[in-house]
């Protein structure tokens, strides 16, 4: 029997499997399953079983979760198509009669009206009527999703969105990695939500003043109606229907979607979530 952690190549996924070695899981009871084994070939030289699996493929998803006796399944990138993904991993884990389904759903699922949550919601819904054992893990937003923008926000010197005044509970992917790490060891999680954010909520306003501190360079947040907000993304590059999903997004940040004050992540970790200062710091020092 084993654990198969979906999305295995990646972020996230990858950082699950470390923290399951971390916490002393035998690697051959781990199982990396993603698209591409070639870019598993690290875990698979360390004794962790690697096995081809695309969410659109329900064959190579059955065979991923072949003696599963824990999934943790990693909400798919593709968006538009991932309820009917998640769905045949559902149906999978159903046929396997897996003991536990770990689901990363996203903050406040059942009460936020963000356009990215609706197909969090409707997977959340597959997974209640599917008779599946089944664990939330409902994440903020990642730390990442704006220390990966640092190159491009010290050039433009600015900080651009549509959050307004608004607070989000981020916190870093390795930190939620471990807390998805964390429940998929311990018994008794069917049936648990895990509200998921870090310890100290932070606005744009309060990003563009840990950016100015770490890199000695004054970045200013300049909030944008969500139309212009998304015309400019589109000018950057950004395909127009996400740009209006992160335009939403900001909108929700605004309501306070994002804001988590449930203090599970710190709980399951062990320890304090990665603090906004940190990533940025970290994230400066490495440009």
């Amino acid at each position: 029997m084993s654990i198969v952690i979906t999305g295995a190549t990646g972020q996230l996924g990858r950082h699950v499997v470390e923290a399951l070695l971390e916490l002393n899981v035998p690697a051959g009871e781990i199982v990396a399953a993603g698209r591409s084994v070639e870019k598993l070939a690290g875990f698979a030289g360390r004794g962790v079983q690697v096995r081809a699996m695309d969410y659109a493929d329900a064959s190579s998803v059955t065979a991923a979760l072949k003696g599963a006796r824990k999934v943790l399944l990693i909400s798919g990138s593709e968006v538009g198509q991932r309820v009917e993904q998640h769905r045949t991993v559902i149906e999978a884990a159903k046929a396997e009669g897996v003991e536990l389904l770990a689901y990363t759903s996203i903050a406040n699922a059942d009460s936020t009206g963000m356009k990215l949550a609706a197909e969090h919601q409707a997977t959340e819904a597959i997974l209640r009527e599917s008779g599946v054992p089944f664990v939330l893990l409902r994440n903020g937003w990642y730390l990442e999703n704006y220390t990966d923008q640092l190159p491009g926000t010290l050039a433009q010197g600015a900080l651009a969105g549509s959050a307004r005044n608004g607070q989000v509970s981020g916190a870093a992917r390795a930190d939620y990695a471990h807390a998805a790490a964390a429940v998929l060891v311990a018994e008794g999680q069917a049936g648990n939500v895990y509200e998921l954010g870090g310890d100290e909520a932070f606005s744009m306003a309060d990003l563009a003043a840990e950016i100015s501190a770490a890199t000695g360079k004054t970045i200013t947040y300049n909030d944008l109606p969500p139309q212009e907000y998304a015309g400019l993304l589109t000018g950057a590059g950004v395909p127009e229907a996400f740009a209006e999903i992160l335009a939403d997004s900001d909108l929700g940040i605004a309501r306070g979607d994002l804001l988590v004050s449930s203090g599970d992540l710190r709980r399951l970790i062990g320890r304090p979530a990665t603090s906004l200062a940190e990533a940025v710091r970290t994230a400066a020092a490495a440009i």
